[in-house]
């Protein structure tokens, strides 16, 4: 359990990527510190001079299910505080690792999940994947940042207001999702376009990637930190617990 770095293909150093698993059974609902571990793994499979790509991966029923609300529960505000700070770090780490990060999304892509793919260079994700934010179910505010870069601004608004999730299917069709396969030719289909970025020269990629998040429109890191502050508000006038104790009554995932 936790979050591991390997290498796709044993024996062959040189092969320019570094594959970043996450693994917190059941849901993958990440606790603190399993954000602040997503966050230093990114950092460090993109600043070791012989990686050209990472690819973000989960084991389990689905990539991502947001934040561990039960932990949020039963540590109140000191919680919420250090999962802002480590969603802020994990979602930051993505977004400005060294080399293109391409994430492989299966099942459900929930909250914090959101955070990091739409952070990401590249998705590519299986035929089950959905992806959403249900916080407005869970008592908490964020990631609207991210999603706008996954969806047009108004379906982006819908989602956010309703919980819905939307299918990977629709995502290719707004082309936020690189390519659409089977969830047992994920892996193959991540790292085929993973192998197809590390060809290029690794000097000439990481300037590619500063220079592309340099020309962003949005600053994604003060936007998604804006969005934080209602959470906090939330959280001060007792509308977050109210509406985390109704979800913890009712689901058992995060």
């Amino acid at each position: 359990m936790g979050v591991s770095t390997s290498s796709p293909e044993k024996g062959h150093e040189k092969n320019g990527i570094a594959v970043v698993t996450v693994d917190f059974p059941p849901v993958n609902a990440l606790p603190v510190k399993g954000w602040f571990a997503l966050a230093d793994a990114v950092r460090a499979a993109g600043r070791a001079p012989e990686i050209r790509c990472v690819v973000l991966t989960a084991e389990g029923r689905g990539f991502n299910a947001g934040v561990d609300i039960k932990e949020i529960q039963r540590d109140g505000n000191s919680a919420l505080i250090g999962v802002n700070r480590a969603c802020a770090e994990a979602f930051a780490a993505v977004y400005d690792c060294e080399v293109p990060v391409v994430a492989a999304v299966h099942g459900f892509c929930l909250g914090g999940g959101i955070g990091l793919v739409g952070n990401a260079d590249a998705i590519v994700a299986s035929e089950d994947a959905a992806f959403g934010l249900p916080e407005l179910d869970r008592g908490a505010l964020g990631a609207a940042t991210h999603l706008a870069r996954l969806v047009p601004r108004h379906l982006m608004r819908a989602l956010y207001y309703t919980s819905r999730t939307a299918t990977a299917a629709e995502l290719h069709a707004h082309g936020s999702v690189w390519r659409v396969v089977p969830r047992e030719e994920l892996r193959t289909a991540a790292l085929e376009l993973a192998r197809e970025i590390a060809a290029k020269d690794g000097q000439l990629l990481r300037l590619a990637k500063a220079a592309i998040n340099g020309i962003d429109p949005v600053d994604v890191r003060r936007s998604y930190r804006f969005e934080q502050g209602f959470t906090f508000e939330a959280g001060l006038s007792g509308v977050a617990d109210r509406v985390r104790d109704t979800f913890g009554r009712t689901d058992e995932g995060a």
